[in-house]
């Protein structure tokens, strides 16, 4: 970018500078880039008192963005962060409890590190805004559809949208004329049919727990078991939440949430998950084949 010099009327070569903020559920990761996302710095930390530290040492962004998990239905594109904006999402950490405290306290934590410096949201959501009716809609009664707006949502937009393109660039064509299934399997685990660049379908929906089996999250689970748990059974809600969000997936399956540990266990317990996780995954790349009447190619992207 060119910039004129501050010293005198002649342009001057500067590189502008943007701090790339992703708050996961297994931690956060700081990437800061320059020109044509030159990359300039990069760390990958457990918290944001950890992010603090690391941020101090590195020089003043020019803007600052920030990956946000949900924007629920209000938030359909990236938008400035302000303090109306941060109320709106506070209010809609129930529907993402992993994800945004976490964003929302890198959000606060970057603004006191580099205070003045403009931050703006970009959500995982609003790739999967558009989804076709049929496949953003659940069955359930038109009140409840209307008053609460419950609706499938979709998550890792961001990702998806990414992958597709790199997907198209390596293929050599255009994604404009491509039915591209993305994979995004990492702790969180989505997947997405993309055709002619825009999202007709994808794993996750209300919340980022429907869909694959995940690092600690159950995937998909018979709504009628969760309240056999609950009538039946006597299990609170605060519980199911916490065992399907955290104690659930690889974790539930056979005891660790890292893949890797799975692929090179021995155990009985390992290779069952490996066929669960698998088996899953392998019945929705069909699912998002067949929500575009075919498939070009599978791009797998994600930790």
């Amino acid at each position: 970018m060119i910039l004129r010099s501050a010293d005198g009327p002649g342009p001057t070569e500067e590189t502008v500078k943007i701090l790339v903020v992703n708050a996961g559920s297994s931690g956060l990761k700081l990437r800061l880039l320059g020109d044509g996302d030159d990359l300039i710095e990069s760390e990958d930390v457990a918290g944001a008192g950890e992010m603090v530290s690391v941020l101090k040492g590195w020089a003043k962004p020019d803007a600052i963005g920030h990956r946000i998990v949900h924007g629920g239905t209000r938030f359909t594109s990236s938008v400035r962060i302000d303090k109306q904006v941060i109320a709106q999402l506070e209010g809609l950490i129930d529907l993402a409890p992993l994800h945004l405290p976490p964003a929302l306290e890198g959000i606060q934590e970057t603004g006191q590190v580099f205070p003045g410096v403009p931050q703006v949201a970009c959500f995982d959501t609003a790739f999967h805004s558009r989804l076709p009716a049929a496949a953003a809609t659940y069955a359930l009664p038109r009140d409840w559809r209307e008053r609460w707006g419950l609706r499938r949502f979709g998550f890792h937009g961001l990702s998806h949208s990414y992958a597709s393109r790199r997907a198209a660039e390596l293929l050599g064509r255009s994604v404009g004329e491509l039915r591209l299934v993305t994979c995004h399997l990492g702790a969180g685990a989505s997947l997405a049919a993309v055709k002619q660049g825009a999202s007709v379908d994808t794993t996750m929906g209300f919340t980022p727990l429907e869909g694959l089996v995940m690092a600690t999250r159950s995937g998909s689970v018979d709504p009628g078991l969760i309240l056999w748990l609950e009538t039946v059974q006597g299990v609170q809600p605060a519980e199911i939440s916490h065992a399907l969000e955290q104690e659930s997936g690889l974790l539930g399956l056979c005891g660790t949430a890292d893949m890797k540990e799975v692929v090179m266990a021995r155990s009985r317990d390992a290779a069952m998950a490996l066929d669960v996780y698998i088996h899953r995954l392998c019945a929705a790349i069909a699912a998002m084949a067949s929500a575009m009447r075919g498939l070009d190619a599978i791009a797998f992207t994600g930790g």
